[in-house]
């Protein structure tokens, strides 16, 4: 029976990655290793392990490596305390494979860990670019230590290609997290105002803002400008979801928790909704601003206007729904709301196409997981030379 270990570390990632762990926990001939760490196991962050459990996975360990700080030493110590953890996890489980997605340092830890034991992993989501964001050096460092990679998009895949991976174990089955869009029960309008009480007299904006994590020192200028901006807003209610783990992350939840309090009747703010929450609310929002992948990834689907802020996302595709706003300021921030809001600009998304695809890549990328030769030429990986 093969041994596949999936790690994860946030809420948003067990989201993406929930259909594959169901997949491989269901197969009689698959033994899932579920590794939790990072923000799943922070009270700060919503304690969001709890969920995992609910969903009714079994957790094989769970790595304690986040520190109750996000300055650039504690970042750096965490991932250091990861690697030891996860070394002492490998030990104990000595998976067949690795499966992890995405660029943060929890998983960086992870698979710097995994190569004295020579197990092969699998990556998701690699090829991608965010020049703002210390996740862009990360996530190439990962496609580099990880063997098996599955793509969102062909120009994603000709990027892995580009750093030296043999193109038949470069796969483009599109963004997995589509399959939460094509496969999950949505609420109805009715059922999410109801739930996070929504006043059915208001436009809808989801706020997503993470920290730009290769500005410094930006977060606090940053936020006091997108707030200004949406606090000139009588129409729309705004509902807030609290950023990752990351450098001056708390200064952003601290400003948005004030903003709340001091206007109630502008919005709400919500630690942790996990996937079927957060997609429902999507689904019947009037639109998105912030700087979150999914306005890129998963809000195309719901023909959702999204105001893109900053550099975060920069270098990512994006469909005809985005309204990127180079520079965070109130004045940039409050003319792309009002392009975002104009019913022409509505009008304009219905049928797009999402260039991430149209769901399916989790059935795919487990057959791929559990068919795959785990033999040498796999794990002693050749440089691929392009042709000229």
């Amino acid at each position: 029976m093969r041994k596949i270990a999936v790690v994860t570390g946030t809420r948003a990632e067990y989201g993406l990655l929930y259909w594959i762990i169901k997949a491989i926990h269901e197969d009689s001939e698959l033994q899932l290793q579920l590794i939790v760490t990072g923000m799943h196991l922070s009270p700060e962050f919503g304690l969001t392990v709890a969920e995992i459990e609910k969903d009714g996975f079994p957790i094989v360990d769970r790595v304690e490596m986040l520190l109750s700080s996000d300055t650039e030493i504690a970042i750096a110590t965490s991932m250091g305390l990861g690697m030891i953890g996860f070394a002492k996890t490998y030990d104990r489980l000595r998976p067949d494979i690795i499966l992890v997605l995405g660029d943060r340092f929890e998983i960086l830890s992870a698979v710097s860990a995994s190569m004295p034991f020579r197990i092969p992993v699998a990556h998701i989501h690699g090829g991608e670019s965010t020049e703002g964001l210390i996740d862009e050096p990360i996530r190439h460092a990962i496609t580099k230590m990880s063997h098996l990679h599955f793509t969102s998009t062909e120009r994603y895949k000709e990027r892995v290609v580009q750093m030296g991976e043999q193109p038949e174990n470069v796969y483009c089955f599109g963004a997995p997290g589509l399959d939460n869009v094509q496969r999950l029960n949505l609420m109805s309008k009715e059922e999410v105002s109801s739930k996070f009480m929504l006043p059915p007299d208001k436009k809808i904006g989801v706020v997503t803002y993470h920290p730009v994590t290769l500005d410094k020192n930006t977060a606090k200028d940053q936020i006091t400008e997108l707030l200004e901006a949406l606090e000139d807003y009588v129409n729309i209610f705004w509902a807030f979801t609290l950023p990752n783990a990351d450098t001056e992350g708390r200064i952003i939840i601290r400003e948005i928790r004030e903003f709340v309090s001091k206007n109630k009747e502008k919005g709400n703010v919500f630690t942790s909704l996990g996937q079927i929450n957060y997609l429902s609310l999507l689904a019947h929002a009037d639109l998105m601003v912030g700087n979150s992948s999914s306005g890129l990834v998963e809000a195309p689907s719901f023909e959702l206007p999204v105001v893109n802020i900053g550099d975060r996302q920069r270098g990512r595709i994006r469909a005809q729904n985005v309204i990127d706003v180079p520079e965070c300021s109130k004045t940039a921030i409050v003319e792309a709301i009002d392009k975002a809001i104009n019913d022409d600009v509505k009008e304009l998304l219905k049928g797009m196409m999402n260039p991430y695809g149209e769901g399916g890549a989790s059935e795919k990328i487990t057959e791929k997981l559990k068919t795959i030769s785990l033999d040498e030429p796999l794990i002693k990986k050749k440089f691929y030379e392009i042709s000229q």
